[in-house]
């Protein structure tokens, strides 16, 4: 019995073209019956967003016609979103666990979600927009997880201070799929089938069994360069660079002064022409080789193999896959695939083009020419027949809840659209107790709130589980944690009494607990931002029971008729025979004795003004020591002249005047010696000050050698 086969239509909008295939589907095989290219009229689509609708509309159109005209009516199309549409943002997650069991899987789930919430916002942020609806996510993976700012393989179950995630997400923009279908409709056509053009491209170049590999697709096409990372049996990252064959186009125009379109066709004649023969916009025309034009592109080459090998590795947690697969028509570059391999650190032969020669149970017409630049339109026809996405509709907490079947839907994904924030996944943490204890800060952290419950269909559930159409999420949300309480008791330990001795008599002593400087009890609550200080009142000062007394009062002296006010003398203290000051710290039977200063001498008051009672100079006269001293300054007390050693009594008047000065001549030294003239009877003498004469009444100073000789 002759089975019939199934004619489907598929479109690939892109950049710069728009491709219409017709297929035809029997017994799992495809048949390309039939394609047509046209480019666009205008500039109306830009990194995969259709920005005229009307200027596509007419591009598919014209195709749809076209081909209506050959194989009848065509009223259902498979399209694609492109990859260059789809946003990667990186969203980073930290939370305290220092009160907290063991993380468990679902804690790393959820820890994992408010990650992906916080790359959301961080992309709506980045585009200036509020509705956080704006975006699907279509996967995301884990960059890392950290305990306490060092990175490790994972949380489950760690305990410490804090736990970070930090995740790499993609989304993509509902104006992409909303503008699809608006340009569609126009056309008469409906959607048939959606897919995203790098898991079409997968979905017929890497087989099941080959996507537990580490592989990078690499879609070069005129104005960009789309990427998807396979890892682990799934797609784990998106990604796209704005560079692709259009640099060499252009560098071809800007050395040889090409119009573009020239520019273009030189380009795609590189493989099959040795020499190739152009015109230049002044009319001249050149021939040039296949070589020396390579070697013009090859800067613009390097940057784009450059850009995508460094846009392969940010997806790929920072390392290069296992291999490369490029497609499109960008690919075709000459020396491309080499730069990619060099940039990434891989042999040339893990970077390779993949053409409609790798798709297994594929065959084209005879009027269709092979290209890797068909592998993503047929992909998209393939893909989006076998493995279609879909919208589907949930209900959370009864509020109905659709979303676009990228990939395997979670709760996860759900609670994302249904706008259900990381504070709503746990109660609120009751409210923090911060207090300065002894002057420093510390705070007490609040209860934890309870994990909100999540049923799926009436079960529990994790926010990893699948969802499916028409399923029913209900959230029984966390109770909120109680604020953190405290009485002095949970701060600080009670001061012990200390028994110790003063002055004979055996004392005890017990500090005080302040309370913004009130003395309370040990059960006393404690508020927030209180000030708790343990004030152990041990210090001698705080010890006496009298206040301290000095041993002389303060009293006034004159120096020249200008009084000058005398610093009290403070009592001694002995510290278990030490001297200490007023400040030290009683500690248990310690031996403390007072001791008042005695009183203050002459002398001593004109020490502490600065006052110079006299001057003196040291010299040797005939090789003998002598201190010559001259009065400076006159001392009374009580109207009398007193000696320098008179202790000071209260109500004293002392007075300080100073002498008239003279200076020291070598007379005076007689005044201080014993000197005694020889026996023998002499006529003349010489005095001498270090080895030189001088007169008898020149002035001297301290450390001369003075010296009298007789002749």
């Amino acid at each position: 019995m002759e089975i019939l086969a199934t004619k489907l239509f598929a479109l690939d909008i892109g950049t710069r073209t728009v491709v219409g295939i017709v297929l035809e589907e029997q017994n799992d095989s495809f048949h390309i019956v039939d394609l047509i290219s046209k480019e666009h009229k205008e500039r109306s689509m830009i990194d995969g967003q259709i920005h005229n609708i009307l200027s596509v509309a007419s591009i598919i159109q014209e195709i749809k016609e076209e081909l209506e005209h050959i194989h009848g009516p065509l009223h259902r199309v498979s399209v694609a979103a492109a990859g260059r549409s789809l946003k990667t943002a990186e969203g980073t997650v930290t939370v305290d666990i220092s009160d907290r069991t063991l993380m468990s899987n679902e804690d790393i789930n959820r820890l994992e979600l408010v990650a992906v919430q916080n790359a959301q916002e961080k992309l709506l942020s980045d585009h200036q927009s509020q509705e956080d609806d704006h975006y699907y996510c279509v996967g995301y993976s884990v960059l890392y997880y950290k305990l306490q700012d060092e990175k490790i393989g994972s949380l489950i179950d760690q305990k410490g201070k804090s736990a970070t995630v930090e995740v790499i997400a993609t989304f993509l923009p509902r104006v992409v799929v909303e503008s699809l279908l608006a340009a569609l409709k126009r056309a008469d056509l409906e959607m048939e089938a959606l897919t995203l053009e790098p898991i079409a491209a997968i979905h017929v170049l890497v087989p099941p069994s080959m996507r537990r590999l580490n592989i990078a697709l690499v879609d070069i096409g005129a104005g960009t360069s789309d990427i998807a990372i396979v890892r682990d049996n799934t797609v784990t990252a998106y990604g796209m660079v704005p560079v692709a064959g259009d640099e060499m186009t252009e560098a071809l125009s800007a050395h040889y002064l090409l119009d573009f379109p020239i520019a273009e066709q030189m380009k795609r004649q590189i493989h099959s022409q040795d020499i190739l023969t152009f015109q230049d916009i002044l009319g001249f025309e050149q021939e040039i080789s296949s070589e020396k034009v390579i070697d013009v592109i090859r800067p613009s080459v390097k940057h784009v193999a450059l850009s995508i090998a460094n846009e392969i590795k940010r997806l790929n947690l920072n390392s290069s896959p296992q291999a490369v697969m490029i497609v499109g028509g960008g690919g075709l570059t000459p020396t491309l695939t080499k730069e990619v391999s060099t940039q990434l650190d891989l042999p040339e032969n893990r970077v390779a083009i993949r053409s409609l020669d790798a798709l297994s149970g594929v065959t084209l017409s005879g009027q269709i020419e092979s290209s890797p630049a068909l592998v993503t339109p047929i992909g998209i026809a393939i893909a989006a027949q076998r493995a279609p996405i879909h919208y589907i509709t949930l209900t959370v907490n009864d509020q109905a809840i659709r979303l676009f079947e990228l990939k395997e839907l979670t709760v996860g994904d759900t609670l994302l659209a249904a706008r259900v924030t990381a504070r709503q996944l746990y109660g609120r943490p009751g409210l923090a107790l911060t207090v300065k204890v002894n002057g420093r800060w510390r705070t007490l952290p609040g209860e934890h709130g309870s994990s909100t419950t999540i049923l799926l269909n009436g079960t529990e559930a994790s926010t990893k589980d699948p969802v499916n159409d028409h399923d029913r999420i209900e959230l029984l949300f966390g109770k909120d944690g109680t604020d953190a309480t405290a009485t002095v008791r949970d701060l600080v330990d009670a001061p012990e009494p200390i028994r110790y001795q003063l002055d004979g008599v055996t004392q005890t002593v017990t500090g005080k607990i302040l309370l913004n400087g009130k003395t309370v009890t040990m059960d006393t609550e404690i508020a927030d931002r209180d000030e708790l200080t343990v004030n152990p009142a041990n210090r001698i000062k705080d010890v006496l029971t009298s206040p301290i007394r000095s041993g002389t009062d303060s009293f006034t002296v004159t120096w020249n008729g200008t009084p000058h006010r005398l610093k009290k003398r403070e009592t001694l203290y002995i510290a278990n025979g030490q001297e200490v000051s007023a400040d030290y710290q009683i500690h248990a039977n310690d031996i403390i004795e007072t001791r008042q200063p005695s009183s203050l001498s002459l002398k001593e008051i004109a020490r502490d003004l600065d006052i110079v009672l006299e001057e003196r100079a040291d010299v040797t006269f005939n090789d003998e020591p002598v201190t010559i001293k001259k009065p400076r300054t006159a001392v009374y007390v009580n109207g009398q002249q007193a000696s320098l050693d008179y202790q000071v009594q209260a109500n004293d008047q002392v007075e300080f005047k100073s002498l008239p000065t003279s200076p020291i001549l070598f007379s005076d030294v007689f005044s201080f010696t014993d000197f005694s003239l020889p026996s023998q009877s002499t006529t003349a003498y010489q005095l001498m000050r270090n080895g030189e004469s001088i007169g008898f009444n020149e002035l001297i100073f301290g450390g001369d050698q003075l010296r009298i000789l007789f002749v």
